[in-house]
């Protein structure tokens, strides 16, 4: 160590505040290590605002605390110009940041103050301006405090970002290489990070949506699509090349045209708020590529802009909403106000944390130290007003400026916490509750967090619907032959009451899925028994290790044949179940063509093939089958309400003399009864009626259909099944059998009632019930 390290070393120790004698103001400003700097910067570590702005002060008028961020507008003169507005409650200044092209920074003080909002009005400022923040206040992190007016922050209510965000250690307002890392977070850094980090602009935004037709598809009827918009355009041939990866590229008509033709009504997108990398994937070459760490709750990401970042991804992001619902597809944004990309007291310093650490973040009984219910190192204290102000209105602006449908809320659960426990009495629950935008679109929970008590599927309030991740595990289970008798399933099949029929909630309140973002993908599913994510640099360590998967008997790609036929049938197995049951089925997008990630069960980090879908799969003759099976099934859904009900099954009929709307069968064509529910069994009858629909259309017409019997065989076996027989049906149809390959049109096979069918091993057959009028030539089983 040189001697000035060894001075530095000793002045940052003395100034560090001790819990046992805790100062009432700021301790002195401690300067950092020697450090390699940007090129092109001289930042001088003594002065605790960053080096001196580089032209003549603007004029700043009073200007308006409402509404919060920085809205252009015409001022009191008649100028055009921009009003600033940015709650820091414990702040004692706030400086406003605007940037020219080259960089050259101009200070403007924001004087007034109405209800902790520091607040301004600037004649001259238009869109396109880059700005950001300087806020100043007490370092005391031994009581939470952490203002560093060297560091320049985002605006939390910033419409558009310009610039990418990494991590030098100037952006952190401690300092980060400090060697005694057990007190690193208390020692002040004073460079000035401005010319290191992106920067909000300004944005005009007068749309009013006039030409836009949103689809509002009822929930009943809804098949989402889960999708990343880089992962699902990055290699589209169709797309042309300059708008892969982009807002523009997800709009182009060869995009809409596979979803369309898959007949999906919603794309659900991964996170398309500004986000950050974090620091550990930086080192290692990667990338934080499903972006679940987000900065700017009201900016797209700009990394996913064709046109540029300077407000122009604004518009981008609208016309590929807007491309479509003129497609009929909602778009539903997976978003992340659980946690920021802040991190723990060792992150950097971005916005929120610079701006009132303590009044925007949860903070331990040690107020050094973050509430962590996310395990990303922080979590939102959304109990805080601000912070629920914060949220809404960034839910209240992409739906109404931004055209989006609905939202699926990361780790939901952290949001519902009031001071510690989940409580759906929670102020968030309740605000969203009432509120007349967000409780008229689509709301998805991921219904549980990282900490105690957090698991909480099945106890959403009405209006919400929730990933049902028990429907996930109980299909996995049923298919690779965990399962020894069928009571779980029962209750997947039919939209699980058990967990949702309480409060008025509906079938369609379970969003099942088998695959996700998180985890394997569908085929993966069939070719991996442990994980492979030695890419991710962890060895191996992260992900999970519950897949609940089977290899069919060879671990990844085989050249067997007889492995590779079961593989596909079982993935044929695992996507007809999931489109035949109740709720509302959620696909992944490239499960539907064999996409493979090589099984790595948590590729959030590769921005590259391992995620992207590779779209020569769907010429492939082995994985062309699925997308048509896809296909088939989702209009085979959207033709027949029996098959996407309003109401759970009652197990009794709706008219005098008519059948149950729902009957479970054994193999042997009878009616199971309790003790059939728990003895072991790898075979199951669900028949559906189509004549016991308790639902009427809008003229209050009861609504009929057709009757199905589906039959899932897990048992690698072949077995016999007795077709009930009337009342149920004079002759059944079979529409689909998972042991063909060729899933392009329906077999149109024949089957008496009172008869028997085999059912091949590993198997599902969804056949029709036919009255005797209207019954097609029937065959007998073979003996």
């Amino acid at each position: 160590m040189s001697e000035t390290r060894e001075h530095e070393a000793m002045e940052a120790v003395e100034a560090v505040p001790r819990p046992n004698g805790l100062r009432t103001s700021p301790p002195p400003a401690v300067p950092g290590p020697a450090q390699e700097q940007a090129p092109g910067t001289t930042p001088d570590p003594g002065a605790a605002g960053g080096p001196e702005p580089g032209s003549a002060p603007r004029t700043v008028w009073p200007g308006s605390s409402e509404p919060l961020g920085a809205r252009f507008r015409t001022g009191p003169d008649g100028r055009p110009g921009t009003n600033f507005a940015l709650w820091a409650g414990g702040a004692e200044s706030v400086e406003l940041c605007l940037f020219e092209a080259d960089g050259t920074e101009t200070r403007a003080p924001l004087t007034e103050l109405t209800h902790e909002i520091w607040h301004g009005f600037v004649p001259g400022v238009l869109p396109g301006q880059r700005y950001g923040y300087r806020v100043s206040g007490r370092w005391d992190p031994w009581t939470g405090a952490r203002w560093n007016p060297a560091k320049l922050l985002l605006d939390p209510y910033a419409r558009a970002v310009d610039g990418d965000f990494t991590l030098p250690s100037e952006v952190y307002a401690h300092v980060r290489d400090w060697p005694e890392r057990q007190i690193a977070d208390t020692v002040r850094d004073n460079r000035d990070s401005a010319p290191l980090v992106p920067k909000g602009v300004v944005v005009h935004d007068d749309d009013d949506w006039s030409d836009d037709h949103r689809p509002k598809t009822p929930w009943s009827d809804s098949v989402i699509y889960e999708l990343h918009v880089k992962g699902f355009t990055k290699r589209h041939p169709g797309i042309p090349e300059e708008l892969r990866g982009t807002y523009a590229g997800l709009a182009h008509p060869a995009a809409i045209e596979h979803l369309t033709r898959l007949g999906v009504t919603a794309v659900e997108l991964l996170p398309v708020h500004q986000f950050a990398h974090e620091e550990h994937l930086e080192r290692a070459g990667l990338k934080n590529y499903w972006g679940y760490n987000s900065i700017g709750y009201f900016a797209p990401h700009s990394g996913y802009a064709a046109g540029g970042t300077r407000g122009e991804q604004v518009g981008e992001f609208k016309r590929m909403v807007r491309a479509l619902h003129a497609a009929g597809i909602e778009v539903i944004l997976d978003v992340v106000y659980n946690h920021t990309a802040e991190g723990g007291e060792l992150g950097p310093t971005l916005s929120l944390r610079g701006i009132d650490n303590r009044g925007y973040y949860r903070l331990q009984d040690d107020p050094r130290r973050y509430a962590d219910y996310t395990g990303c190192g922080n979590t939102l204290h959304v109990v805080q007003p601000h912070v629920l102000r914060l949220i809404t209105d960034s839910l209240r602006y992409w739906v109404t400026e931004m055209g989006v449908d609905g939202f699926r809320f990361d780790l939901a659960a952290a949001l519902a916490r009031s001071m510690h426990d989940v409580d759906m009495l929670s102020p968030f629950l309740a605000v969203i509750a009432q509120d007349p935008v967000l409780r008229r679109v689509k709301l998805i929970a991921e219904p549980w967090d990282v900490g105690m008590g957090g698991y909480q599927v099945g106890a959403f309030p009405p209006l919400w619907t929730e990933w049902n991740d028990r429907y996930r595990d109980a299909v996995r289970d049923f298919w690779r032959g965990a399962q020894h008798d069928v009571r779980d399933l029962g209750y997947r099949l039919s939209g699980s009451s058990d967990l949702y029929a309480w409060g008025g909630r509906r079938p369609y309140a379970s969003v099942n899925f088998i695959t996700a973002h998180d985890g394997f993908t569908l085929r993966d599913l069939v070719s991996y028994e442990s994980k492979h994510n030695e890419a991710n640099g962890e060895n191996n360590n992260d992900g999970t290790h519950d897949n609940r998967s089977w290899n069919c008997g060879a671990e990844g790609p085989t050249t067997d044949p007889g492995i590779n036929t079961l593989r596909r049938r079982q993935l044929r197995n695992l996507l007809s179940t999931l489109l035949l049951s109740t709720g509302v089925p959620m696909l992944v997008a490239g499960d539907e063509m064999g996409r493979t990630q090589g099984g790595n069960n948590n590729a959030y980090c590769q921005d590259n093939e391992i995620s992207w879908i590779d779209w020569s799969q769907l010429d492939d003759p082995d994985w062309r089958g699925l997308s048509t099976l896809a296909a088939r099934l989702i209009a085979l859904r959207r033709a027949h309400p029996v098959l996407r009900r309003r109401a759970f099954f009652s197990g009794r009929s709706q008219t005098p003399g008519g059948l149950p709307d729902l009957t479970w069968f054994t193999a042997a064509g009878q009616e199971m009864t309790d003790d059939d529910w728990f003895a072991s069994s790898h075979t199951i009858g669900m028949y559906l009626s189509g004549d016991d629909i308790p639902q009427r259309d809008a003229q209050g017409v009861p609504i009929t259909d057709d009757s199905f019997l589906i039959i899932a065989h897990a048992s690698h076996r072949p077995a016999r099944f007795a077709l009930p027989g009337h009342p149920w049906a004079d002759s059944y149809e079979l529409l689909l059998d998972t042991t063909a390959e060729d899933q392009s049109r329906p077999p149109g096979t024949g089957y008496p009632a009172g008869g028997s069918v085999t059912v091949p091993g590993r198997s599902l057959l969804l056949l029709r019930a036919l009255p005797a009028t209207t019954a097609p030539a029937p065959r007998m089983s073979s003996p």
